[in-house]
């Protein structure tokens, strides 16, 4: 008698907590789709609600982001971003986009930026840990891809590498 109340008593506590994470998405629901808050992701995260509420304050920027395709979108980074950080807030505006219009779909972010870097008034922004107002960018700024094409010299496989690589084909034959 005792273990069927207990499991009664459990199965009644399932059923209330799925009531109240139901209310909670509903509600949760119904506020992102207000208007007022049409820049909040549809699951967003603590830092980019404390983003958003920094760009409210002042403290954070919105920057818009001009593609290859003319078109864009815009991101918002704390005053005090670097380069870095504006890489990661693109790269996670853009994966949420593509998620939620294609589902599942894997963009190499390593080729991206291995073939195309941000400017800002044709400023190339290559120096990661540069603060992005050192150059110039503020508040509704826009930057935008440029084609970029490494140099010789900066490319992956040192010499070394590759007469090691070569070395051992000679030891084969």
């Amino acid at each position: 008698m005792e273990l069927g109340a207990k499991e009664e008593e459990n199965r009644i506590g399932y059923n209330s907590n799925n009531v109240k994470k139901a209310r909670l998405h509903s509600t949760l629901a119904a506020l992102l789709d207000d208007p007022i808050l049409g820049d909040v992701p549809k699951k967003p995260t603590l830092s980019d609600v404390d983003t958003l509420i920094n760009l409210e304050l002042g403290s954070a920027m919105r920057i818009s982001v001009l593609k290859l395709d003319c078109t864009s979108f815009d991101v918002a980074v704390m005053n005090s971003a670097t380069v870095k950080d504006l890489k990661l807030a693109i790269k996670k505006n853009v994966n949420e986009t593509e998620q939620s219009k294609m589902g599942h779909r894997h963009i190499s972010w390593k080729h991206v930026w291995e073939n195309f870097c941000l400017a800002y008034h044709n400023e190339k922004l290559f120096d990661e840990k540069s603060g992005l107002q050192d150059f110039g960018i503020r508040n509704n700024s826009q930057v935008h891809f440029l084609p970029h094409v490494m140099s010789k010299g900066s490319g992956r496989h040192s010499k070394r590498r590759k007469h090691r690589f070569f070395h051992g084909l000679n030891k084969l034959a």
